[in-house]
């Protein structure tokens, strides 16, 4: 019997949940975004989600090859367990694949969201298109630089999970080992969240503006609810002093942990994804990182690697939850 041509896709993350149905192209062929219940019992939430997917599965119109969901935290991946995530914590010890299988009797597949979006940027986003040029992609590591920073790394075709499924966090390797470094949100300091996150960049901003510095910033005329991580990126944009230093100190940060990512991992590819990504791409700041990363990388073959911004931006996750379905059964490539 021939495997259905379209997979339901999830993308659970603390604020909203989208599905949708994509076929084995990678194509978005229907898709949905559904805010959470905040502030729900763990019934709740698995009540919402499993109307999502039955609403899904309607949408596809037919037989589906399986569930790929992409869950924001830390991801067991046999059994499709949640452990502490920090934005669903009600959700902790939760077994989606167990779960949605007695559901809707199809199999299911859940990985971590980072994980998941390289899986996505290989098959479908811009390892494809280096692969299309003539360029195929061997090792690929995607950073998603949003409120949080996070990680995943394709190796040859599959995803590197590690002994528990919780490799490539590389928000929280250490780049600041100053007296002054700052507190991480994980309660470590000098990690590369705290300094380059969207909520990084705004508490930075927040802090410097209480102490005064460059109290002749644009950044200084804003009511403090309205000190983000974009209004650093916009204020940078037209030469803001205080902008442009918080900013280069993110830059170089993210320098310093794709440089490591480099020499653990010798990808060649690397490529950045999320709201921040954005904000530095506009201000042509991946340029920047990479002259950066140029100067402390060891060797000329460690330098043999693309530096570029997600080709699937806000669907990455979805169609990276897809691809694990058809990796899984055997129809990638």
């Amino acid at each position: 019997m021939s495997t259905p041509e379209v997979a339901v896709a999830m993308d659970w993350g603390g604020t909203w949940t989208r599905t949708a149905v994509i076929d084995r192209r990678g194509k978005i062929l229907w898709q949905s975004r559904q805010p959470n219940p905040q502030g729900g019992t763990k019934e709740e939430y698995l009540t919402n989600a499993e109307g999502l997917l039955a609403t899904a599965i309607q949408q596809a119109g037919g037989a589906v090859a399986g569930i790929g969901a992409a869950v924001a935290g830390p991801v067991e991946p046999v059994t499709g367990t949640f452990y502490q995530p920090p934005n669903l914590m009600v959700l902790d010890g939760v077994s989606f694949k167990a779960l949605w299988e007695e559901a809707f009797s199809v199999p299911v597949w859940v990985g971590n969201d980072a994980n998941l979006a390289a899986f996505g940027e290989y098959y479908f986003g811009a390892g494809k298109e280096s692969a299309d040029k003539g360029r195929p992609v061997k090792t690929l590591f995607y950073v998603t630089v949003s409120t949080g920073v996070g990680g995943g790394l394709v190796d040859k075709g599959s995803v590197f999970l590690g002994a528990n499924g919780l490799t490539s966090e590389i928000g929280h390797t250490l780049v600041d080992t100053t007296e002054a470094a700052l507190t991480c949100q994980c309660g470590s300091k000098g990690c590369l969240e705290a300094m380059a996150s969207g909520t990084g960049i705004e508490r930075i901003a927040r802090s410097r503006l209480a102490a005064g510095d460059f109290p002749n910033s644009a950044l200084a005329a804003l009511d403090a609810d309205r000190v983000n991580s974009e209004a650093v990126f916009d204020a940078a944009e037209k030469k803001d002093p205080l902008a442009v230093s918080i900013l280069d100190g993110a830059v170089s940060a993210l320098a310093i942990g794709l440089t490591n990512v480099v020499h653990l991992f010798n990808p060649d590819m690397i490529v950045l994804g999320g709201g921040v990504t954005n904000g530095l791409v506009k201000l042509d700041l991946l340029t920047e990182i990479r002259r950066q990363m140029m100067g402390r990388i060891m060797s000329e073959l460690h330098k043999d690697f693309q530096l570029t911004s997600s080709r699937l931006g806000d669907a990455v996750g979805l169609i990276g939850a897809a691809a694990m379905v058809w990796d899984q059964l055997g129809a990638t490539g």
